[in-house]
């Protein structure tokens, strides 16, 4: 998605122009090429660099075990066989070397120690030093060819911008000798032919064409397969392909002279980007040198978009959906199509470790989430660490599994742990939903007054939105449609945001999201007839992104084995209902003879997420409480209930945060946050902050509860005023019963942690989280 930020539908000339710039998937979305008084620009000229005369000719490829498309292990094409480089003495001067030489405009980083896997046969180059301005990797200085002491457990890997160089031409005097040269092409794109399909969104169907030399060209179907359909629909965000009607295109076809390629696609299927598919055979070439496919036309695709973007009748687009039974799910990601993996067995959620992770077994389960082939597969918990099992291990997939379930794996998890959850980012269709809103204002570009574009009278137009009871979760939806991450903070006046004078109208009010939506036309909202009566202007709603955000989950087990009853007199719970701590009978109980019922129990909150949790207020706004001696940075933390099984509530408590801080850290992690002498207050990333048993407010008041079977429930951060990267995992709950005496706690679990069938038969009923007290 963050591939089409900016781009307009109505700049058709101005895209084209710009399009040799553009990433990969921004082509899907340029208009039809050939409108009348619309001429194709020239072409870029790419001029390549001359290669010294000494110096011999080389092929270069990225191969190994890719987490990206434009990564792997250096193998070079040399004296008619394929070796790979020792990674000693290696630099990112040589690094910018290779991915020039392969068409990127740079590197981004190199890696040492077969970080790809180990290579076979030759070690060509061994202390290699180049400056970074050779045309050649052959160029740069090394021992000579094939003198080295090194073995390939020295092979060097490279990690290359996404950036084509514009115009890139590829050298292919090497490619009679070669077998398995991998395709390198500028950029690729699906464009519409059929009326039907140039109006539709997204783009599902049309002609396969290859930037080649800074122009676009189409490819001769006579070679085409179905492998290679699969493999470019996978690329655009399609989990499948489809058969099309190929006399329509035949006529298309005899209408203009097309401009082909000259070379075919030869994919296995499995590939999760063209650039790992391999250079078919050199088609036929006429006199005047142009490419020709006698008896053929235009490679066409049709791919089958998954159901959340699938074209419907009435809107164009479906609402996300969510599986009957899925098998996987992905958590923690800000975008869509982006997340930690997760997998469903014997009805609990569990975690993948990352060891073998790869771009082949990740985009096997972006298809079967109906999205396209893997963009990366992320390794090291990048997307936030999961709670409880790790249910697979060195994944082995070809690529073709409906499910990664159906991969080869080890069950054997030794050795893994959650600081190596896998994760993926995968193709998404392009559906235009970014050119819906714009920022405003802001200082950088992660912030600003949201701008929605609304038809008014018949016409488009900019316009701001009613912030009337504008919250966290709404600007969660504006951050992700906008692909700008995460939403850090949402604001309710923007006043300080000069935006555009022209968009001060109110257009959008009434907006109410469930926090999952892809776009903000997705939440309820008052449609046509607009209601605020603050207006906009100042009062435009408002949000700042950020490409992380922290995940606070409760430690279940922990409650479960502190909870106990205390009888506590009221004389020493004076402080407590002033603090609201306790049942509203409280008030009627004897300060000298009375007492109350306290349900206790110690809360451990980790911090799983991507960066450090902070209150939503900063230390000048903190109020100050008497009683107690101390500030509150939230007024509510977290909510504590308990529900009979009817699910209506029966007693409640609630915390204050008085003190946010680093109780404890992982072993490699440095505290930050202490609450003494009005410190800084905030749980970092891999800390957790303990509140015991024996502190204050730390309870629910049963004192009027009888005996029974409930269910215990505690909710962090219950109102979303800090944004995280995923609120389905902020509840806890527990069985409990209580015979008037005594108290016992088992099944705690966190929310999402096992099926809906298992939450169901837990649960009897839905709506942990919204009800009221019951009145007495």
């Amino acid at each position: 998605m963050e591939s089409f930020l900016g781009f307009i539908h109505n700049h058709c000339f101005t895209m084209l122009f710009f399009i040799s710039l553009s990433p990969l998937g921004l082509a899907q979305y340029e208009h039809w090429s050939y409108l009348p008084g619309y001429p194709e620009p020239p072409p870029q000229v790419y001029q390549p660099p001359q290669r010294p005369a000494d110096v011999p000719k080389i092929q270069l490829r990225l191969a190994g075990q890719k987490r990206k498309h434009n990564e792997g292990r250096v193998e070079v094409f040399y004296s008619g066989e394929w070796g790979t480089v020792c990674d000693d003495d290696f630099s990112i001067h040589a690094a910018h070397v290779v991915c020039r030489e392969l068409g990127y405009v740079e590197a981004v980083s190199w890696l040492p120690s077969s970080k790809y896997g180990k290579g076979e046969g030759k070690i060509w180059m061994d202390n290699v030093h180049c400056n970074g301005k050779e045309t050649t990797l052959a160029a740069c200085t090394s021992n000579g060819w094939g003198v080295t002491d090194c073995k390939h457990t020295e092979d060097v890997g490279v990690v290359c911008s996404e950036k084509r160089i514009p115009g890139f031409k590829f050298d292919n005097s090497l490619l009679n000798q070669i077998e398995n040269m991998n395709i390198q092409v500028e950029d690729i794109r699906i464009r519409a032919i059929l009326a039907t399909y140039r109006k539709r969104v997204p783009v599902t169907e049309g002609y396969v064409e290859v930037k080649d030399e800074g122009t676009w060209k189409q490819i001769c179907d006579k070679r085409w397969t179905v492998k290679n359909s699969r493999v470019v629909c996978g690329m655009f965000g399609f989990p499948s392909e489809r058969k099309y009607n190929t006399n329509v295109y035949k006529m298309f076809a005899r209408r203009k002279k097309q401009h082909y390629w000259a070379y075919s696609m030869d994919c296995t299927g499995n590939e999760a980007h063209i650039s790992s598919c391999k250079l078919g055979n050199h088609i036929n070439v006429d006199a005047e040198k142009n490419a020709t496919c006698e008896n053929g036309m235009p490679a066409v695709v049709s791919c089958v978009p998954g159901r959340a973007f699938a074209p419907s009748s009435h809107s164009g687009f479906r609402k996300a959906f969510r599986q009957e039974q899925p098998l996987v799910r992905l958590k923690g990601g800000a975008n869509t199509g982006e997340g930690r993996v997760e997998v469903l067995k014997n009805g609990e959620w569990g975690t993948v470790c990352d060891d073998n992770w790869n771009l082949v077994s990740a985009s096997v389960v972006c298809r079967e989430l109906g999205f396209g082939s893997a963009k990366e597969a992320i390794t090291g918990a990048r997307l936030g660490q999961g709670m409880g099992p790790i249910h697979l291990n060195e994944i082995d997939c070809t690529g073709f599994e409906k499910s990664v379930t159906d991969c080869k794996f080890n069950m054997e998890s030794q050795g893994c742990n959650h600081e190596e959850d896998a994760a993926v980012r995968c193709n998404v269709p392009a559906m235009g939903f970014q050119n819906q809103l714009r920022l405003s204002g802001g200082r950088n570009p992660y912030e600003g007054r949201v701008e929605v574009l609304a038809e008014r009278n018949g016409t488009l137009k900019w316009g701001t939105i009613c912030s009337e009871n504008w919250s966290t979760v709404e600007a969660m939806v504006v951050c992700r449609q906008l692909g700008l991450g995460f939403a850090s903070h949402a604001f309710q006046e923007t006043w300080y945001w000069h935006g555009d004078i022209s968009a001060d109208n109110v257009v959008m009010s009434g907006v109410k999201c469930s926090g999952t939506e892809m776009s903000l036309a997705h939440c309820r909202h008052d449609g046509a007839h607009v209601s605020c009566p603050r207006g906009g202007g100042r009062f435009g709603a408002g949000v700042s992104c950020s490409e992380t955000a922290p995940d606070l989950v409760l430690n279940a087990e922990l409650v479960e084995q502190t909870a106990y009853l205390e009888d506590r007199p009221m004389f020493m719970l004076q402080c407590a209902l002033e603090e609201n701590c306790l049942a509203s009978s409280a008030v009627n109980t004897s300060v000298t003879s009375g007492y109350r019922r306290l349900l206790r129990f110690s809360s451990q909150i980790h911090n799983n997420g991507q960066s450090d949790f902070r209150p939503k207020n900063g230390r000048h706004a903190w109020v100050w409480h008497d009683c107690h001696r101390h500030y509150h940075s939230m007024e509510v933390f977290t909510h504590y209930d308990l529900l009979n099984l009817n699910g209506t509530k029966v007693a409640e408590g609630h915390k204050a945060s008085f003190c946010l801080e680093d109780t404890e850290c992982e072993a490699d992690v440095q505290k930050q946050y202490e609450c003494a002498n009005f410190g800084e207050q905030g749980i970092t990333v891999g800390c957790w902050d303990v509140y015991r048993h024996d502190i204050d407010c730390q309870w629910i008041d049963i004192t009027d509860v009888p005996p029974g079977d409930y269910l215990f429930q505690v909710v962090i951060n219950p109102n979303y005023e800090v944004a995280e990267s995923d609120y389905s995992n902020n509840v806890m709950k527990c069985r409990s019963r209580y015979d008037g005496q005594r108290i016992w706690m088992y099944n705690c679990h966190i929310g999402g942690s096992f099926s809906e069938e298992t939450e169901q038969k837990f649960d009897h009923f839905s709506g942990l989280t919204n009800n009221k007290v019951s009145t007495r």
